[in-house]
């Protein structure tokens, strides 16, 4: 399975897995200031949560096999214990907020990252992680509808609510950003701006 990036000891997943790091912090930050910080992490009840992990201080590692699996749980402990988590093989940092405009929406990548409530800033940096590893991102919240993109040359994007899926072709990253942006806070204006196919 391919996560992209860096693991904590060498490139790519390899034996030792993935990691990911959790701790407090006052007010959401960026990844510059959680590359810095992210080894330095404490969170005591992430062992209390994760006793079958390989966890030190605020960070837990992951073996290959169960990436998924324990790296979606982690993200919802963060959330739910209002901490920071930083994920370092996609250089992505999961703050607390600003949160969009609906509840339980979930954020799904193509290399397997599952995020409930994601908040903007991560929507907006996850963008950024598409290629051949990661095909797609999509926001969805289920039974009402969603928004997802793949790179294709331009950008293919989708978005579905009440029953029908518009697409339409997008050349610039920052336009799809703000596509999915005006989405996840309930904004439609997106729609004004692009020609759609029904």
């Amino acid at each position: 399975m391919s996560v992209g990036g860096m693991s904590f000891r060498d490139t790519g997943v390899g034996a030792m897995g993935f990691e990911l790091a959790v701790w407090r912090e006052s007010e959401p930050i960026g990844r510059a200031l959680a590359r810095e910080r992210y080894r330095r992490a404490e969170a005591p009840l992430l062992k209390e949560r994760f006793p079958d992990e390989d966890v030190s201080g605020g960070l837990i590692r992951i073996g290959a096999d169960r990436v998924d699996e324990v790296s979606n749980a982690v993200f919802a402990f963060a959330r739910d214990e209002g901490l920071v988590c930083y994920d370092p093989q996609r250089d992505l940092v999961h703050n607390r907020e600003p949160l969009g405009a609906y509840p339980g929406i979930q954020l799904h990548t193509g290399d397997g990252m599952v995020v409930t409530d994601p908040d903007l800033g991560l929507v907006h940096d996850a963008l950024g992680t598409m290629s051949a590893q990661n095909p797609f991102v999509a926001l969805v919240l289920y039974g009402r509808h969603f928004m997802q993109v793949s790179p294709d040359g331009a950008f293919e994007l989708e978005f579905k609510e009440s029953g029908v899926i518009r697409a339409t072709r997008i050349d610039e990253l920052n336009e799809v950003r703000a596509c999915f942006l005006a989405y996840a806070s309930g904004d439609r204006s997106f729609l004004e701006h692009f020609q759609w196919s029904s």
